[in-house]
């Protein structure tokens, strides 16, 4: 099966499963306060739907838009827009006719599954699979550093001993928590054994995103070929396991990273001219990436990692917490966004299925479960009208002024806060297209 249709499969189940238990979030709590569930959709049924059936007032299907799914609750003005019902006095099995605290349970319940069912699927994956991590002792040639910041002070071959004064437990970690997280300083060991504290400027993180620079700290990895890719342009050109790469179209290459940076500067996916060495000879040839910009070779891996495994209680302890840095650093990089460049990294569909392996990985799956599953919890709370988040400020709002909004203008910002979302999702998916064509 082609990797295409295999993350197709995966992104489908998983948007599946946390559409239903989101919808399980605002369905339990609204029949737990004797509120009528008039239908539970999973995906749109725009016209038709492709399954459904009455079981006692609540209409249960499935719709043939993969775009979401829904709850239709009577007596609330939602995505339906079912203003006859809104027009007729309010009666006691409604959402408008319950107190503002039960309605505001269930308008936050599909966002509390999501981040408890993150949550867990984390403990389940680290009690199933453990962790893997790379020491300090695991990486015996340390960093190469990225030109831009040896400024700083960093050299090659540097290994972290610390951030912020605390041992990073997967130094490989060290890109992730400059780009995401508070990082004041970091404490290196130099390769001549004399350790230093380097200052880290306060603004690193939008310096890197700006500068395209997001690992300026790499493993120092030799530029020789591990492996060649049966059928890829490498293997095409002639390349072989053992070759040791010189230099990347006229540029001197010292490290694996030099190579993969060239490579990855390099947007047009032209011919790549290829100096290398084989058996003491030097050859040049040029390669010419495939359609996602790979040709197909690896290196050889110079680092070990460590793996741990976890007790019941360990994984449930170690799941909570990186569930949590999950869903803190998704909000912290949510910043970019509002930028010209983060808005052109935007994606839709097509970037969420890229978040899967090509092949079956059911770790992988369940992890990328969970970070979607976090995402859209905080997607969902956003303040915006249609969007769970606005129903809920607008009930806190009911709760501090001790009224409510009027029905019309809760109808007009419902539209407002529908087109909106229409406008992003084609937005997102639109950078998808243009990327998948022009990249």
């Amino acid at each position: 099966m082609s990797p295409f249709f295999v993350k197709a499969i995966q992104l489908l189940l998983s948007l599946s499963i946390l559409i239903v238990l989101h919808e399980l979030g605002h369905f339990i709590p609204a029949k737990l306060f004797k509120t009528r569930v008039e239908k539970f959709y999973l995906f749109f049924d725009v016209k038709f739907s492709l399954f459904k059936k009455k079981i006692g007032e609540t209409v249960y299907g499935i719709g043939w838009l993969p775009l979401g799914g829904y709850v239709k609750i009577s007596g609330m003005i939602d995505e339906s827009m079912d203003k006859e019902q809104m027009a007729g006095p309010p009666q006691p099995w409604e959402f408008r006719s319950k107190p503002a605290w039960q309605r505001l349970i269930i308008m936050l319940g599909g966002v509390t599954v999501n981040v408890i069912l993150g949550f867990l699927i984390y403990m389940a994956i680290i009690f199933t699979w453990g962790t893997d991590h790379v020491g300090i002792d695991d990486m015996p040639e340390g960093f190469a550093i990225h030109e831009s910041f040896k400024k700083f002070g960093f050299q090659d071959g540097d290994k972290v001993v610390a951030l912020n004064g605390d041992r990073l437990e997967d130094v490989i970690d060290v890109n992730h928590h400059l780009f995401m997280r508070d990082v004041k300083d970091i404490t290196v060991l130099h390769q001549n054994g004399q350790k230093e504290t380097i200052q880290i400027p306060e603004d690193i993180g939008t310096t890197m995103f700006e500068s395209g620079i997001l690992r300026p700290f790499s493993p120092i990895i030799a530029p020789v070929l591990d492996s060649v890719v049966a059928d890829t342009p490498a293997a095409q050109s002639g390349l072989l396991k053992g070759d040791r790469i010189l230099e990347v179209n006229d540029r001197s290459i010292q490290y694996w990273s030099d190579f993969t940076a060239i490579k990855a500067a390099d947007t047009t996916k032209s011919a790549l001219k290829i100096k290398y060495t084989r058996n003491g000879a030097e050859n040049i040839i040029n390669v010419t990436p495939d359609e996602e910009g790979t040709i197909g070779v690896y290196p050889f891996v110079n680092y070990t990692s460590q793996h741990k495994d976890y007790s019941f209680l360990e994984s449930i302890s170690k799941g909570f917490e990186f569930g949590y840095w999950t869903l803190h650093d998704y909000v912290a990089q949510f910043k970019y966004v509002f930028t010209k460049k983060g808005a052109s990294q935007v994606g839709g569909f097509g970037a969420i299925g890229n978040l899967f392996p090509d092949a079956w990985n059911w770790r992988a799956f369940w992890g990328t479960t969970a970070f979607i599953s976090i995402i859209l919890a905080f997607m969902n709370i956003l303040p915006i009208p249609a969007l769970d988040g606005g129903h809920v400020m607008f009930l806190l709002y009911e709760i501090i002024a001790g009224r409510k909004p009027n029905d019309k203008f809760m109808e007009y910002a419902q539209l407002v806060g529908f087109i909106i979302l229409i406008a992003l999702l084609l937005f997102a998916n639109g950078n998808d297209i243009y990327r998948a064509i022009f990249k």
